[in-house]
């Protein structure tokens, strides 16, 4: 069965012709500052200081249910006033629901649970009904829906369905997640809510995992088919057959002075380096037009693996407050997130837990 979930994996991605990145990595200045920032954000203090705990935050609408309560509303993503021209005008306000349950199980406490969106889930629906709605039922725990950067009310007008046009987006994405966070979380204090958790699916429970690293109290995190990094996903796993890569390759190899600089950043020479010995240790001086394509496959990957880690992986960033409070659940044949070769999660934060299912990626979503 485990198998026969992995081939699932693959078969369903094959099905979905879309590709990723159809712009190239982005620009080159923007990368710069996104990796800069990056280092403040790897920080809980200094992260903790860009979002005031009175941010401003505004509830549209308020809808009485006859099982539960929700609220809608926005805010302006502290991502556009820290790094502002990066994000697309689109994305640049963020809108959430609020699911509550009618009456609270204590009167003392009224948990609540963000929720962010795994990859393709546009929209509140998915997690509504899939995830608020059952954890309201079964142990009276309130959500907050946020929509993702790029995705449903914020997605780019030229954009196609989830397809991210540059890889900086990705980084962009997870920026404006870890401070939007801190704002709702806030949010919740302000309101008399609490304990606070947060969790996602997939791609969404990796961004969880990068916010919980900043708030400076003990914080419930569930992240569910995610792991240590984002690099084997786009560059092991199968969604990596979904990227251009024949586009990343010309434009990294069309800018020298950018390639060095960038590469100085965020440390992926050392792959490159790696790598530039096996070539020579392993290929003759006059090897074929193939084998030196095939080389330069390979750089532009070992590329996109150093920036990946430097900007996903979690043992750049703080642990988080109290790890006892993190329960990681994984697909033990999961093709999307590969964790052969990774750092274990638990060794980044000793007294996590993890816990595995008996399936592939999209059989669990």
């Amino acid at each position: 069965r485990a198998d026969l979930g992995s081939r699932l994996d693959h078969v369903y991605r094959s099905i979905l012709q879309t590709k990723f990145f159809n712009k190239g990595w982005g620009k080159p200045d923007n990368l710069k500052r996104l990796f800069e920032f990056r280092k403040v954000m790897a920080n809980r203090e200094s992260c903790y200081q860009l979002v005031h705990k009175d941010y401003p935050v505004t509830i549209t609408k308020e809808n009485l249910g006859s099982d539960y309560n929700m609220l809608e509303g926005h805010l302006l993503s502290p991502f556009v006033t820290h790094l502002p021209g990066i994000l697309p005008k689109e994305a640049e306000v963020a809108h959430f629901q609020v699911i509550l349950p009618k009456k609270w199980n204590s009167d003392h406490y009224k948990p609540i649970c963000l929720h962010l969106a795994g990859t393709g889930d546009h929209g509140f629906w998915r997690r509504r009904q899939l995830m608020a709605k059952p954890l309201i039922k079964e142990a009276g725990i309130a959500a907050i829906i946020l929509e993702n950067p790029f995705y449903g009310l914020r997605k780019p007008k030229d954009q196609v369905r989830s397809n991210l046009h540059n890889v900086s987006d990705i980084f962009v994405m997870g920026g404006c997640l870890m401070l939007e966070s801190l704002v709702l979380f806030h949010w919740c204090e302000r309101n008399g809510y609490g304990p606070l958790g947060i969790t996602g699916m997939s791609m969404g429970g990796h961004m969880a995992s990068l916010a919980a690293t900043n708030w400076p109290k003990p914080l419930v995190l569930v992240p569910c088919l995610s792991w240590s990094t984002a690099s084997p996903v786009f560059t092991q796993g199968v969604m990596s057959s979904s990227i251009d890569w024949q586009l990343l390759q010309s434009q990294y190899f069309a800018d020298e002075v950018f390639k060095e600089e960038i590469n100085k950043m965020v440390g992926s020479g050392e792959y490159a380096f790696r790598a530039g010995q096996h070539f020579a240790k392993h290929y003759p001086q006059n090897c074929s037009k193939e084998v030196l394509t095939k080389w330069r496959e390979n750089e532009a990957l070992n590329f996109m693996r150093g920036i990946m880690d430097e900007c996903t992986h979690l043992r750049n960033f703080d642990i988080p407050v109290d790890t006892s409070l993190i329960i990681a659940v994984c697909a033990r044949k999961d093709a999307y997130v590969p964790r052969e070769g990774c750092m274990s999660l638990t060794d980044i934060w000793p007294g996590a837990e993890v816990r595995y299912v008996n399936a592939g990626h999209e059989g669990n979503r």
